[in-house]
């Protein structure tokens, strides 16, 4: 079964070369522009992962997965921040955020897929190994 991301980035060159790269790994990618628009589409397509940037024009991106985690159906899916900053500050707004990783840009091409794949894929053993133990 193919793994659907949804990509959130205001910036249009950004946006197509990570969609492109997660196409080419096998992704079926949605693409928002704003917070809003991804929260929107997070909710009405459940994508299995969704890559965002920090700062976007409507709302902080942090501020967005905050809201997702309020929805029962969003609580668990992974969340990656991919961003040029990586101020201290900035991280520090990733903090009490689940279930979440970081890219910082400008991210590698090489590396790129694999590293979504493979946080996606640690990310749902974790779910996996802590719904067992809620049994």
């Amino acid at each position: 079964m193919m793994k659907r991301v949804l990509v959130v980035d205001d910036n249009k060159n950004n946006r197509i070369l990570e969609s492109d790269m997660l196409k080419i790994a096998g992704f079926i990618v949605l693409e928002a522009e704003t917070a809003q628009q991804g929260i929107s589409l997070a909710q009405k397509e459940r994508p299995d992962i969704l890559i965002m940037d920090v700062r976007l024009p409507d709302m902080r991106g942090t501020e967005a997965a905050k809201i997702l985690r309020q929805d029962d159906n969003m609580s668990n899916m992974p969340i990656i921040f991919v961003t040029a900053s990586v101020m201290k500050e900035d991280k520090r707004e990733l903090v009490g955020i689940s279930n979440i990783g970081f890219i910082g840009k400008p991210i590698n091409t090489r590396t790129f897929a694999l590293e979504i794949n493979s946080f996606l894929e640690s990310a749902q053993r974790r779910i996996g190994t802590e719904a067992a133990k809620d049994a």
